[in-house]
């Protein structure tokens, strides 16, 4: 599409959520455009940012921050508006994302459902409303990585989906009561990509042995431990398929800060058109079946299992 000119390459971006995956990658290829970049990393010693330093140009500015943080959050906030006050900001990329557990809702901690509204919501909502005034004043962009999780029931990740969906409503709101103020705002949904721990099965087996030593001991018993072993296991097989080229998202997002007229929503990445052509035409049985197929198809619970009927009949 169109691109915006060449003047607006004074202004500054900031990203948060730079340490790995599209956050890392979007950080280095706008540096490499000649943007300013303002990229939040989780930890500065950390690989990702070390990777950053190493390959961007002495523009791009890494700062701490903790999106469950509040000091944090208002930190970042008064560096960003300290140095942007001749120029303004044109873009925010809200890429910061948390998951650590793959299992049903109801075998999932409460706590769990909070740390990811904490990160993908709340954290989002409180540092875009931060930022605000810099991006009315530029007529600039909103960017946001959600995910498809946030609009369609996938199996086991019930407390990262339901953030997300918050999330994606929330942008949705922000883009219709910004357009008075020429803010466009852009909703990126990727499909399944290699970032972070999300691909380290190392990571997902202690997540895995940290749920079934917290759960009570009935509820473990409903269901069975081998039931949440095989979630996990398929979750670590649909992680093999993951695609590693972060182009598609990187140009996606790109796209959002720089066209002319972003589209309001991006769908980078592979089945995605078929997965929502399902979802939006098809009868639900026939979706559910579908991300079964797709992504984890849970076993039966043990205690719905025909040995278990015939164990206790005896």
């Amino acid at each position: 599409g169109q691109r915006l000119s060449a003047a607006t390459a004074r202004f500054l971006l900031a990203l948060a959520g730079c340490d790995s995956g599209f956050g890392q990658a979007t950080a280095r290829h706008l540096d490499t455009m000649g943007f300013r970049v303002f990229a939040s990393v989780l930890d500065p010693q950390g690989p990702g940012a070390q990777e950053l330093r190493r390959s961007c140009s002495p523009r791009l500015t890494l700062l701490q921050m903790d999106l469950t943080k509040p000091e944090d959050i208002q930190r970042v906030l008064q560096h960003i508006q300290a140095h942007t006050n001749s120029t303004g900001l044109w873009g925010l990329v809200n890429n910061a994302g948390f998951n650590d557990t793959i299992a049903d809702a109801e075998l999932s901690p409460l706590g769990k459902f909070r740390t990811c509204m904490e990160v993908n919501f709340f954290g989002s909502l409180e540092l875009t409303k931060g930022l605000l005034p810099l991006l009315r004043s530029t007529g600039g962009r909103i960017v946001t990585v959600s995910s498809p999780a946030g609009d369609l029931p996938f199996p086991c990740l019930a407390a990262y989906g339901a953030s997300k969906a918050a999330l994606s409503l929330l942008m949705d709101t922000f883009r219709s009561e910004l357009q008075p103020w020429g803010v466009k705002v852009s909703l990126i949904l990727p499909g399944y990509y290699k970032t972070g721990t999300t691909c380290d099965p190392a990571f997902w087996n202690l997540q895995k042995q940290r749920l079934v030593a917290s759960l009570p001991r009935e509820l473990l018993a409903a269901y069975g431990e081998d039931y949440v072993e095989e979630i996990n296991r398929q979750f670590i097989q649909f992680m093999k398929v993951a695609v590693e080229d972060l182009s598609a998202v990187v140009n996606s997002i790109t796209d959002g800060l720089l066209a002319a007229n972003p589209a309001v929503r991006y769908y980078p990445g592979q089945g995605l058109g078929l997965m929502y052509f399902i979802h939006r035409y098809l009868p639900y049985f026939v979706r559910d079946l579908f991300l079964k197929g797709f992504f984890i198809n849970p076993k039966l619970p043990r205690a719905l299992r025909r040995e278990h009927h015939d164990d206790t009949k005896a």
